[in-house]
C-alpha cells in the first residue's frame, strides 16, 4: 500500500492542470476559465519544480508544452476538445516510452532483477497497452461524447492505473516468492509492499 502510494502522489500532481480543467467544466465553468486555470496550475506544477531546485522531467516538459498548445488551440476556437485531446498525447510518448525493454527496472531492488526481471518486462508491455488503449478511449469520448469527458478522465485514467497497479505488485509478489521457494530462499520478493 505504501508504494502505491507513493506512486499516485507523482502522478496526480503531474496530471493536475488537466484535473483542474476537467473538475472546471464538469461544474460548468466557461471554457475560457477552464482552460486558463488548467493551463496556470500546469505551468505552477513545473514552476514549482524548478523553485525546489527539482529537475523536471522530460515528460512533464512535454506536458506542459502539449497543454500549452492545446490550451491555445481552444482559446483561438473556442473547442474545449483541444484540450480534452491533450491525454491522447501525453498516453501516446508514454506508451511509446514504455516499450523499451527494461524500463521498470528502476523499481525493484539491483539484487532480485535477476529474480523478477522477465516478469517487470512483461508488465513493461502490459503498461504500454494500458497507455495506447488509455490514448485511443480518451481521444473517441473527447471527440464523439464531450459532454462525458469530464467524468471519463477523473474515472477511468486513474482507476484503471490503480487496477494495473494492484495487479502489477500481487503477481510480481507472488511469482518472486515462488521462485524463492524453489530456490531455496535467499532474496526477498521484489515489490513486497
Amino acid at each position: 500500500m505504501k508504494t502505491l502510494l507513493y506512486a499516485i502522489g507523482p502522478m496526480i500532481f503531474d496530471s493536475l492542470g488537466i484535473i483542474v480543467f476537467a473538475v472546471l467544466l464538469a461544474l460548468g465553468a466557461d471554457i475560457v476559465v477552464a482552460t486558463v486555470a488548467g493551463t496556470a496550475v500546469a505551468v505552477a506544477v513545473v514552476g514549482y519544480e524548478l523553485a525546489r531546485g527539482k529537475k523536471v522531467a522530460a515528460l512533464q516538459w512535454i506536458s506542459l508544452a502539449s497543454v500549452l498548445l492545446t490550451a491555445a488551440a481552444t482559446l483561438m476556437t473556442g473547442d474545449p476538445r483541444f484540450v480534452m485531446a491533450k491525454p491522447t498525447i501525453v498516453y501516446l510518448i508514454v506508451g511509446t516510452v514504455m516499450l523499451r525493454r527494461g524500463w521498470l527496472d528502476r523499481y525493484i531492488p539491483p539484487e532480485q532483477k535477476a529474480l523478477v526481471g522477465d516478469v517487470m518486462d512483461r508488465f513493461g508491455m502490459i503498461w504500454a497497452a494500458l497507455m495506447f488503449l488509455s490514448a485511443a478511449l480518451n481521444l473517441i469520448v473527447a471527440v464523439f461524447f464531450t459532454q462525458w469527458w469530464p467524468l471519463f478522465v477523473g474515472i477511468f485514467p486513474l482507476s484503471s492505473k490503480f487496477g494495473l497497479f494492484a495487479v502489477h505488485i500481487a503477481v510480481v509478489h507472488v511469482i518472486g516468492r515462488n521462485r524463492l521457494r524453489r530456490r531455496g530462499g535467499g532474496l526477498q520478493p521484489a515489490v513486497a509492499e
